[in-house]
């Protein structure tokens, strides 16, 4: 007969399974690099120079780390519910919106330290909204939040379209973008620091990265230090034994699904307000899908998903010095190299558990005789 698996300790499998997860994916990703005729590790040496190697480095890696934090923690959120929000995207993509048209209301008429609050209240209003249809569905229709998110990504693209082709495009201008926002801009982080002494070469990095860390702490202290929190873990446990408990499964699905949107709202802050200046298609780029496996690869928790977003900064930063320094290496192939990731951390995150099981089994078989000794 056999017996029991071991446990293994909450740092195993929190810490060393997904680092050994993102470690086979990169040994596949270097047999893939030494196939087409170029060598792994330089190939990595200039992703991590490129990534962390200088100010300006580090900065684009942040700036995308930043986008990867807001979807990751939005699908956190609703995973902790029992709900698999797909739709970052698309609450990403109408928090843009909800920014842009707050910008383009206002930027003419009222002071920054007022449009900020509104583009950030927009943003946010504007992502949980788009969370609420599919969360009522799911609630009170049974309709599964996979199919109705994924749904409403392909909705929110083609009302962007529509909007700003017709609607809220710049007069005379010949791509769909909206005019500028003038001053309404947010602060790069090099223009903060500058009278602090601290010089830093020009990034998109922007004060959106302190909201993203204020937003880790607030997902930190609110599941697992609040009454609500228990409610939302206890739902996403079980529903039937919330009921028991005194708790309202739809309630909380609706808070958790907006508040979950709303956070996927900020990238529009980050993008719209804080790097583009002015509103424009296609700005989220798939940081929606991909804080799905940001998410998963940081086990739903705020610091697993802050180390899984520098991950993926890395990777995007790091993978666009390396096709300018290695012409072999494409962009598609850096693509390549990022599915790998998502691959191995969030379709087989438990790749590498049974070999870990069986060494903490080794040890614990030899632990009696070593104390005997």
């Amino acid at each position: 007969m056999r017996g029991a698996r071991p446990i293994l300790p909450r740092w195993v499998d929190i810490g060393l399974i997904p680092v050994a997860n993102v470690v086979f994916a990169l040994l596949v990703a270097g047999l893939i690099v030494l196939a087409i005729g170029e060598n792994p590790l330089a190939a990595v040496r200039v992703m991590l120079v490129g990534a962390l190697g200088d100010s300006e480095g580090i900065g684009y890696t942040l700036y995308y780390a930043t986008n990867f934090i807001f979807t990751g923690l939005a699908v956190a959120v609703a995973f902790h519910a029992g709900l698999f929000n797909i739709g970052g995207e698309g609450q990403a993509t109408l928090g843009g919106l909800g920014v842009g048209l707050a910008l383009l209301a206002g930027d003419r008429h009222m002071p920054f330290a007022a449009l900020l609050p509104l583009a950030l209240l927009a943003g946010m209003g504007f992502g949980a909204a788009w969370a609420f249809v599919p969360a009522w569905l799911q609630a009170y229709r049974g309709s599964h939040i996979v199919i109705t998110t994924i749904m409403f990504n392909f909705l929110a693209a083609a009302l962007m379209v529509y909007l700003m082709v017709n609607v809220l495009i710049a007069p005379g201008s010949m791509s769909p973008e909206s005019r500028e926002f003038g001053a309404a801009t947010l602060p790069q982080m090099h223009e903060v620091l500058a009278p602090l002494g601290v010089k830093l070469t020009a990034t998109p990095l922007n004060l959106s990265v302190v909201l993203a860390a204020a937003l880790c702490v607030f997902v930190w202290l609110l599941v697992w230090h609040t009454p609500f929190g228990f409610e939302l873990r206890t739902t996403g446990h079980s529903a039937t034994a919330a009921v028991y408990a005194g708790v309202r499964p739809r309630r909380i699905i609706m808070i958790a699904m907006c508040l979950s949107g709303a956070i996927a709202g900020c990238v529009g802050l980050n993008e719209i307000m804080g790097v583009h200046h002015r509103l424009l298609l296609n700005f989220t780029a798939g940081y929606g899908f991909t804080g799905i496996a940001v998410a998963l690869m940081g086990r739903n928790h705020p610091v697993g998903i802050v180390l899984a977003s520098l991950l993926f900064g890395i990777l995007s930063q790091g993978g666009t010095e390396l096709a300018f320094a290695m012409p072999a290496i494409t962009r598609d192939m850096i693509v390549v190299i990022q599915g790998l990731v998502i691959l191995f951390s969030g379709a087989l995150p438990q790749l590498s558990r049974p070999g870990f099981e069986w060494l903490f089994a080794q040890l614990s078989r030899r632990a009696p005789a070593l104390r005997s000794a």
